[in-house]
């Protein structure tokens, strides 16, 4: 593998987690609205990775391959005044689990910055390697 392919590997990681944390924003920020007239709450969405080869053999990145929807039911709350509860009095909340998708910001935010610092590594070592002629 060549010092360029890292630079590969590492960018198609910054750029999968980089939509990663795009959808655990998006989660969050729907955490807790409620079902619509449509009676279909916001469904938390997952990012799916996938194993992309990259350049020579053996430099294999990633990219995400689909985002999908959480088919769990969404959280269930009695409050016969609210406006948009049903017939039965219960309102229905968003899937979204505010703990999990913060764990899974500080997993995605984690490995974005660790992909950052193996570029800015990769990068060093090619500017030491073209001073050493320089002496």
């Amino acid at each position: 593998m060549s010092m360029f392919d890292i630079f590969k590997v590492s960018g198609s990681a910054v750029s999968a987690q980089s939509q990663r944390l795009n959808v655990v924003a998006s989660n969050l920020a729907n955490a807790d609205t409620v079902a619509g007239p449509d009676g279909q709450a916001y469904k938390a969405r997952q990012v799916t990775f996938q194993t992309t080869l990259m350049g020579e053999v053996g430099a294999a990145g990633v990219t995400v391959s689909t985002i999908s929807e959480d088919n769990t039911p969404g959280r269930r709350v009695h409050d016969p005044k609210h406006p948009q509860a049903d017939a039965e009095g219960y309102v229905t909340y968003s899937n979204v689990n505010p703990v999990e998708e913060m764990v899974n910001m500080i997993s995605a935010s984690r490995s974005y910055q660790n992909n950052v610092e193996v570029m800015n590594t990769a990068k060093t070592l090619l500017q030491k390697t073209l001073q050493m002629g320089q002496g």
